[in-house]
């Protein structure tokens, strides 16, 4: 298989989510987004951090959202112990906030540590793929309940939107009920982007299916079985530490130790694979540095790397159609 483009993205919390200060998560954003990564991730947990507290994902993605102009913002969020309404909500405003940069990176602990939190019990396996598949679906109908002009602004009538236009959602699933419209209107993207692991792909339905690997081949072949169910775009998970060598903090992701030279070649082979991929950095400033300063410049010399333009929505970078409402 020859060559494409790499759409390159970055995991911008390492060790400690939502542990930077604002100048320093001002800083690591900004140099993303110079260096070409076409989006950054949030991470988040429903378990405080250790020793202390930390903002959502949410609100530090809102927070860079005047910062930046063509990096995606995607933010991870749990479907156990998040409302869907309130969900919708926030990532429709995040995508009107940033003019269409937002996405949404499905997640789903099912411990009972995790529903502790919310008042919950633990989830098996199979009760968890339900909650996935309802919540996600949920959010999506909540999205697609303003038609894209319905809010017409109409002075000499005093109207605001067209009530024809804003359609009435009545989702009931297993553990919660819904009843829309949404508040806010429809996304600039019609929906933001939706990533999930391919163990929750036939769940979510996700745009990005996000996979693992412990070896280049592991990668390939759960890159080809994610095409095969029907995944629009494939994103390698790849743990990076350039430099000293350092332990695998997960065993499900590609690792990587060693020079930035070896990594570009690395990245180049799986643009043979995958669409993309998403690095989880072991020093997050160190390490950010080296890849805005050697490894994306060398990606972008060779072809691999086509950075987002200004203004641009991320789908529109990711080379993904404006999203279709179900009320079309």
């Amino acid at each position: 298989m020859t060559s494409r483009s790499l759409h390159v993205a970055v995991e911008l919390d390492g060790a400690e989510p939502g542990r930077l200060s604002p100048g320093a998560l001002a800083g690591v954003v900004t140099t993303a987004e110079r260096a070409g990564f076409t989006f950054a991730t949030f991470d988040d947990s429903p378990l405080p951090p250790r020793g202390g507290l930390r903002l959502d994902a949410g609100t530090r993605a809102a927070y860079v959202t005047t910062l930046t102009d063509r990096l995606g913002l995607a933010v991870t969020a749990n479907v156990t112990t998040a409302e869907p309404f309130h969900l919708a909500a926030q990532l429709a405003s995040l995508d009107h906030a940033s003019h269409g940069r937002a996405a949404w990176v499905v997640a789903a602990d099912g411990s009972a540590a995790a529903l502790a939190t919310v008042g919950g019990s633990r989830l098996d396996p199979d009760a968890l793929h339900h909650e996935v598949a309802e919540s996600v679906e949920a959010v999506r109908r909540l999205w697609d309940s303003w038609d894209d002009d319905a809010v017409i602004k109409d002075v000499a009538t005093g109207r605001y939107l067209d009530p024809d236009k804003v359609h009435h959602v009545d989702f009931t699933g297993t553990r919660f009920s819904v009843k829309g419209p949404l508040i806010t209107p429809r996304p600039p993207q019609g929906r933001p982007v939706v990533l999930a692991p391919d163990t929750l792909a036939e769940a979510a339905r996700p745009d990005i299916v996000l996979v693992g690997g412990t070896g280049l081949d592991d990668v390939r072949a759960r890159a080809a079985r994610a095409r095969e169910t029907g995944a629009r775009l494939v994103f390698a998970e790849v743990e990076v530490r350039l430099g000293d060598a350092g332990r695998r903090t997960d065993p499900d992701r590609l690792h990587y130790t060693g020079s930035p030279l070896g990594l570009t070649e690395l990245l180049g082979w799986l643009a043979t694979s995958v669409d993309g991929v998403r690095l989880h950095l072991a020093g997050q400033a160190a390490d950010l540095t080296a890849l805005a300063g050697e490894v994306l410049p060398s990606l972008r010399s060779e072809g691999l790397l086509v950075p987002p333009r200004p203004g641009a929505t991320l789908r529109a970078s990711l080379g993904l159609p404006r999203a279709e409402s179900v009320f079309a």
